[in-house]
């Protein structure tokens, strides 16, 4: 599975709306869209650590970085190689 499905896997199993027909794209802004908060932006990094073995430094740790699939796929591959 490539990791931009593996993180819109995990986004869309912890929606905090609960609507079947909620559709976004790579670069929409998940918390501006309202489908998540800023508690999940740590569970967010908690997965994207763990999922795909990094460590992700304080300086990081931005709201920015999990905002959208895309920024948090770019904050992967400044770190490691991926798919």
């Amino acid at each position: 599975m490539k990791a931009k499905d593996k993180i819109r896997g995990y986004i869309e199993d912890n929606l905090s709306v609960f609507d079947d027909e909620v559709n976004f794209s790579d670069e929409d802004n998940i918390f501006q869209m309202g489908f998540v908060n800023s508690l999940f932006a740590m569970k967010l990094l908690s997965f994207v650590q763990q999922e795909f073995e990094i460590e992700i430094c304080d300086d990081e740790i931005d709201l920015k970085n999990f905002s959208s699939i895309n920024n948090v796929i770019n904050l992967i591959k400044s770190k490691r190689d991926i798919e």
